[in-house]
């Protein structure tokens, strides 16, 4: 997976990058992953063999310098700093008046344009001065970069820069041990990490240099801690390697509880399963995954089903039209959802013996994938549940009748997560269906 697509860039972002642990490179790979030419710049001091990276580069001390764009830069990357230090050991960043005017231009020609917003000295972590950093005000994302390698390291010089900084905001004395408790604190601080972040900017957190982490699992609780506050966690490994592992988004889960089961002859998600409603089922199944947020979708029986998860951390929505057919109860649960949600796991109420350790291997799939639908397959047959990317959204407007989501399985790229018992195709349809699935004697 491209880190521009997995980080969902757009032909004409406006980024900025701050931290420590691999920004630089994280630039240079974001900007060569483009077709169009793209403007980077440096806010801050670059060394001088970092410059080499790009096709063109420019020293900045007005901005009258600014070239004009001309065609033969399309595809090419142009790199605009500030003049040589004195000791010539680094080059200075543009000046805020500079970046502005690089703004206008990369708006112009409907380019993206990627800032490096401070430095830190080459170091894998780093808590920033007073003054950092300078983050231009236009950016539509901020990406924060984060070298793990600090991990299991002294809080010192050479592994932290301004590692008294970083200690005061991480409650962590000079010369301990730097644990991932301690990176939360700083990653999650208006003091730290998110300092000068402007408001409406998108929060994307890179966590670089993961070959240095024994088990990438080993980074869960970090994840879980910081998605609430960044739009997306990318887990990599730049530079030689050229690694993206995978990037995290917050999935929702949406329940399917709207049908009247007219077949059955009463209402399915109602009937008890391990002594709870099988809706409740579905719905705890979503929590205990990690779905979030869970929304639940009634219709026939309203009151009754919101009574049965009144106590869990979900959100109902009504579907005044269900008798319409599933694709309206699809719509409405995807119209609840909030804009950041990366995608959505769709649950059927009857379906109350979905592991929550099958959700969590479909989110698994679409991180590392970011694919359009991620599909369960049980013994080479597709089964429930499926997980949609939220660029699928658009396309439930267009569904009709009694069809959920597989109405778009031929018309976008699949990947499938196997899985080995044949319990979960079950579904009950009939009085004797729920007779089995209470014996647990299915046979698929």
């Amino acid at each position: 997976m491209e880190l521009k697509y997995g980080l969902r860039l757009k032909p004409d972002s406006k980024i900025a990058l701050v931290g420590s642990g691999g920004k630089t490179t994280a630039l240079f790979q974001l900007a060569r992953e483009y077709d169009s030419a793209v403007l980077a710049a440096a806010a801050a001091h670059m060394a001088p063999e970092q410059l080499a990276y790009a096709d063109r580069h420019y020293q900045i001390q007005d901005r009258s310098e600014i070239p004009a764009f001309r065609p033969e830069f399309q595809g090419q990357m142009l790199l605009f700093t500030g003049a040589p230090t004195a000791s010539e050991e680094r080059v200075q960043g543009l000046t805020q008046d500079v970046l502005e005017v690089l703004h206008n231009r990369a708006e112009e020609h409907k380019l993206p344009l990627l800032v490096e917003a401070d430095g830190a000295r080459r170091m894998p972590l780093k808590a920033p001065a007073d003054h950092e950093p300078p983050i231009p005000p236009f950016v539509d994302m901020v990406i924060v970069v984060a070298g793990l390698s600090g991990l299991g390291r002294p809080l010192q010089e050479g592994v932290v820069h301004r590692p008294d900084l970083f200690g005061k905001i991480a409650g962590l004395p000079l010369g301990e041990t730097i644990h991932m408790r301690h990176l939360e604190r700083v990653l999650l601080s208006p003091q730290g990490s998110l300092k000068n972040i402007p408001p409406r900017a998108r929060k994307i957190l890179l966590l670089n240099q993961a070959d240095a982490v024994e088990s990438l699992s080993g980074l869960d609780p970090l994840l879980r801690a910081v998605l609430d506050t960044y739009q997306a966690v990318g887990i990599t490994s730049l530079g030689v390697q050229r690694r993206v592992y995978a990037v995290h988004e917050s999935l929702a889960g949406i329940v399917l509880a709207a049908g009247g089961s007219r077949r059955y002859g009463e209402s399915k998600q109602l009937l008890l399963w391990h002594g709870e409603p099988f809706v409740r089922q579905a719905a705890k199944t979503a929590l205990e995954a990690g779905l979030d947020p869970v929304v639940v979708v009634t219709g026939a029986e309203e009151q009754r089903v919101r009574k049965a998860v009144a106590d869990l951390d979900v959100r109902c929505v009504h579907n005044p039209d269900w008798e319409r057919g599933q694709s309206s109860s699809v719509r409405t649960g995807v119209r609840a959802l909030p804009a950041q949600v990366g995608g959505a796991v769709f649950l059927l109420a009857d379906q109350p013996q979905i592991p929550a350790a099958l959700v969590s291997r479909l989110m698994t799939a679409h991180a590392q994938s970011h694919a359009p639908i991620i599909v369960t397959r049980v013994d080479g047959q597709r089964a429930n549940p499926v997980l949609f990317d939220r660029a699928l959204f658009q396309d439930f407007k267009s569904l009709e009748g009694d069809v959920g989501g597989r109405a778009l399985f031929d018309r976008f790229k699949l990947v499938y997560v196997p899985w080995e018992d044949p319990q979960i195709k079950f579904d009950v349809d009939t009085p004797e269906d729920y007779r089995r699935l209470l014996d647990r004697n299915i046979d698929g």
